[in-house]
């Protein structure tokens, strides 16, 4: 069950770096970072939030599977 909270909180802190950096790439109206299209952060941050939420319900559902 520590492993779904560590692999939650890594995705999830990526996701939102990642956010942060496709808003900075937006506003300076260049690529930054050598990614082309900035909508491209915002896709893969999309998957990571959406996998930190994926073990989070993992990790309640096991929790409630041992009571």
């Amino acid at each position: 069950m520590k492993l779904f909270t560590i692999v939650a909180w890594i995705s999830g802190i990526i996701a939102v770096a990642l956010i942060i950096f496709g808003t900075i790439a937006l506003f300076m109206g260049s690529n930054p970072f050598g990614i082309r299209h900035e909508i491209n952060y915002f896709l893969v941050s999309s998957n990571l939030l959406l996998l930190a939420i994926l073990c989070l319900l993992a990790q309640q559902g096991c929790r409630q599977k041992k009571d």
